[in-house]
């Protein structure tokens, strides 16, 4: 797992690099400027000759803009620097990369506070410098005016280290008047939380995380709450299939789905289960929907609920080893019956999804009764039912991690980077996935996985995370072969297997 730091302790990561590696703060920044200059010229190659106009601030940010413009120009490229010092100067190692750039040729052109951003021509390509993770208070004054100019420019802008302007963290207090929208963010060694957040999609476009050489056993000590999942993590929870594995070693998944006019939602719950490579698998459902099921999914086994349009009963649950509920099966009376009787009787974790989130929202003395590790799954609107309205992305992650402490269940809140909050407090953001992915359906497919998951014998958290991040990587090829617009839940979980080839090939 990769951390996702605040940037107190990306500071103290530089301190001990900088002390232990040994390496002068200045050739550190060094090595973080030519990252940065070697991804632009990977991109932005000098056969479309790309001009550009680097916008330097006062701290360290402006010294690696300053120190990019100074190994863009050695490169062959036509580079202005745009220097904003400010009232206090400039910072020790910003200094010295100003002196290294003023025995080049580059053009450095100094704005005093309060002076107009130089014209910058549509041919140049922004790279904005001016301030990094160290911010923590809305920019003002000349630097606002300042920030405010580059935003009507029809210009790329790539941000360095942070969209200048952004806190690191929480920006519920911020001027979204004052933040630089940049098209490209490369940032230094960790994603930063606020890159993660939906209320900050209008600063953060692509995000390349480029690696700087901070101390890595000092990284891996530092204690935080958020970590990024990778392929090789969710590698390690796949136990491999031995010759003479049958289909009781793969476990016994249960689903409990569907109601009248939503049939489609079981559908796509079981094929995703059975893709996941559950052993076995039983669709409980209405009576009248189980000839399409049967259609649908030959594989699967079938219970008849003792009603004909939706749930009020659960079959014999001895032989399954995980149950999901919820892709479905509306929000009728006999159905919150059933699912409080399910979630007082079983003691075992279980994944509960869309209409059951929908039934606990609307009893929640109820939630207090969930098996210990239960897998919850809701899109933000149902995790707003379920607490109360959050006012950013920033608040409700802090719900999500606080309710599944409290409740002590796993809580998987979808969106863009899926947060999956442990029990203990830990978060893990996923990594794949893509807007292709919003659809009618999608989440059917993912308490499908989760549910095959957790039927095989991986543990509640485990079969959160590989679930969100299989999920995520079938969207992802799915993406690539027929485009985001078009495609449907039922690509993604065609291609299920496939992501999980490729995960198991990355360990």
């Amino acid at each position: 797992m990769n951390p996702v730091l605040t940037s107190a302790q990306l500071r103290e990561a530089d301190a001990c690099t900088i002390s232990h590696e040994p390496i002068a703060s200045i050739d550190l920044m060094e090595r973080a400027a030519n990252r940065c200059a070697a991804w632009l010229e990977m991109h932005l190659p000098l056969s479309t000759q790309p001009e550009f106009a680097v916008v330097c601030g006062p701290g360290n940010n402006g010294g690696d803009g300053l120190a990019i413009a100074r190994l863009l120009f050695r490169s062959g490229h036509n580079v202005r620097a745009i220097l904003c010092p400010g009232p206090k100067g400039l910072s020790p190692d910003a200094e010295t990369n100003r002196q290294r750039l003023a025995i080049t040729s580059v053009r450095l052109i100094t704005v005093e506070m309060g002076s107009s951003l130089p014209v910058i021509s549509g041919k140049e390509v922004v790279i904005d410098a001016l301030f990094g993770t160290g911010l923590d208070r809305k920019l003002e004054g000349a630097y606002r005016e300042l920030v405010m100019a580059l935003n009507t420019l029809p210009n790329e802008v790539i941000s360095i280290d942070m969209p200048s302007g952004l806190f690191a963290e929480d920006n519920q207090r911020n001027d979204p008047q004052a933040i630089v929208r940049a098209d490209t963010v490369l940032t230094f060694e960790t994603l930063k939380l606020a890159l993660l957040l939906p209320e900050n999609e209008a600063y953060v476009g692509n995000v390349e995380v480029l690696p700087i050489g901070l101390d890595v056993n000092f990284l891996a000590s530092l204690a935080t709450n958020y970590q990024m999942i990778e392929a090789v993590d969710v590698a390690s929870y796949f136990r491999p299939r031995t010759r003479f594995a049958h289909k009781g070693h793969f476990g016994h998944a249960l689903l409990i789905s569907g109601s009248a006019g939503k049939a489609g939602a079981a559908v796509l719950a079981a094929r995703a289960c059975v893709r996941s490579g559950v052993g076995l698998i039983t669709v409980h459902l209405p009576a009248d929907i189980q000839p399409v099921m049967h259609v649908s999914l030959p594989e699967a086994m079938v219970s008849s609920d003792g009603s004909n349009d939706h749930i009020s009963s659960f079959p014999d649950l001895t032989r399954c080893t995980a149950i999901g509920i919820g892709p479905g099966i509306g929000t009728a009376d006999d159905t919150g019956r059933l699912l409080k009787r399910l979630i007082t009787e079983v003691g075992s974790p279980m994944v509960v999804d869309a209409d059951a989130l929908n039934l606990l929202a609307e009893n929640r003395t109820w939630l207090a009764f969930l098996p210990p590790n239960s897998i919850l799954t809701p899109h933000p609107t149902e995790f707003d039912r379920l607490t109360e309205k959050s006012n950013s992305g920033f608040e409700r992650l802090g719900r999500a991690r606080d309710f599944a402490i409290k409740f002590g269940v796993v809580l998987v809140l979808k969106g863009a980077h899926t947060a999956i909050c442990a029990p203990n407090g830990k978060v893990f953001f996923n990594s794949t996935g893509n807007p292709g992915m919003a659809k009618g359906g999608s989440g059917d497919a993912l308490t499908g996985i989760i549910t095959g998951l957790l039927a095989q014998g991986l543990a509640p958290l485990q079969a959160a995370i590989a679930g969100v991040f299989v999920h995520g990587l079938a969207g992802d090829l799915a993406a690539a072969e027929l485009g985001m617009d078009g495609m449907l839940p039922s690509d993604l979980i065609d291609r299920i297997p496939f992501a999980l080839k490729k995960i198991r090939g990355s360990n």
